[in-house]
């Protein structure tokens, strides 16, 4: 357990809490907190599923502005952008389903924390943006990228471009979160979109989320030869026999996986 992030394991979904208190502002020690959370769900066996959460009030309100102001351009590009990026690969990175739960606001590196995750369930009164145009720079833990791959360019750019907060309703209707929520439910309603992963076939899952976040940085027909890998390399699993001699002995949806 760090001093701002701490992972909480219950019925094989870990919950990676943010408690920075007022707002959650990712300074350097939050966002090296954060990698460490990042690689002890990935390597515990009883985690099926991830969720994302700042608390009841706020998600979190971006990148801690009074440790960077002070920083010169060396500074910056040695130290605090790798770190910026390195933390949100990390999250990227978790071979599980992650979903963040979006309370208040997730502004600036908030928003950009929540873009790891591989959904998004806000609350009805939540507020998120990219505001960075407004401080002189642009979004440096991948804003500029994966708000772009999941919203596509032109939104990106609008939202980049006037660093405009954007409530609940509009954040869904353009694809930025995938379910609202009311404010007192969102780690509830996260919570139980994450059951439903508990119990499935791990092994699968983590080559379905590879082969989904690799194809698309590459080419379809590279992308297809991805997919084809992983798919082959699942006939290596007890999950695929056991899944598919229940499908042919019991119908559909009976298996019970081990995830191995």
């Amino acid at each position: 357990m760090g001093e701002f992030v701490r992972v909480e394991v219950e019925d094989g979904i870990a919950t990676i809490r943010l408690d920075r208190p007022k707002m959650n502002a990712l300074n350097s020690s939050v966002q090296r907190e954060l990698i460490e959370a990042a690689r002890e769900v990935t390597a515990d066996e009883a985690v099926a599923a991830v969720v994302l959460y700042g608390g009841e009030r706020v998600f979190a309100a971006g990148a801690d502005i009074k440790e960077m102001a002070p920083m010169s351009f060396p500074e910056m590009s040695a130290g605090l952008s790798h770190l910026l990026q390195d933390f949100a690969k990390a999250l990227a990175a978790i071979p599980k389903p992650v979903i963040a739960a979006i309370t208040g606001y997730a502004l600036g590196g908030g928003l950009e924390l929540a873009l790891t995750a591989d959904f998004r369930v806000a609350g009805e009164g939540a507020k998120v943006g990219q505001p960075e145009i407004q401080l002189g720079v642009i979004p440096g833990a991948g804003g500029t990228q994966r708000l772009a791959r999941l919203v596509g360019p032109a939104k990106a750019k609008d939202l980049v471009f006037s660093g405009r907060h954007v409530a609940a309703d509009e954040a869904l209707a353009m694809g930025l979160v995938d379910r609202v929520v009311p404010d007192a439910e969102v780690y509830a309603a996260a919570r139980a979109w994450a059951a439903t992963f508990v119990g499935g076939p791990a092994v699968a899952l983590a080559a379905a989320k590879r082969a989904i976040d690799t194809g698309l940085e590459v080419d379809l027909d590279t992308g297809l030869e991805i997919e084809r890998q992983h798919f082959a390399s699942l006939f290596a699993t007890e999950d695929q026999a056991n899944g598919m001699r229940s499908f042919m002995e019991e119908g559909p949806g009976k298996a019970t996986f081990i995830g191995r």
